[in-house]
């Protein structure tokens, strides 16, 4: 899967408030994007250990589902994060539409 495209942006900024509002939004989708990247990473941790791949005691099972954990709570809290800026996108929408 490929990066998305982002326009070219000159040193003097001449953008229209709609290039301006699918700018913020293309950042909320990398953003995304990299989040489902982090997800799958710790999905195949979790899968690896569960097919036997690796070598685990309890501990080990232990301290991985500590880290998987505060991962998940991390991503969960930029989640929030992200829909207070997609928020305020929709607002500023509905300003430029009035």
């Amino acid at each position: 899967m490929g990066m998305p495209n982002i326009p070219n942006i000159n040193p003097t900024i001449n953008l229209k408030n709609e290039d301006i509002v699918n700018l913020l939004l293309a950042s909320i989708a990398l953003e995304e994007f990299s989040l489902a990247a982090i997800l799958n990473s710790e999905a195949e941790k979790i899968q690896q250990l569960l097919e036997g791949r690796c070598q685990a005691n309890l501990q080990d099972m232990i301290a991985l589902n500590k880290s998987v954990n505060k991962m998940l709570k991390d991503i969960i809290k930029k989640e929030i994060l992200l829909e207070f800026k997609f928020e305020n996108i929709l607002d500023l929408i509905e300003l430029q539409n009035d």
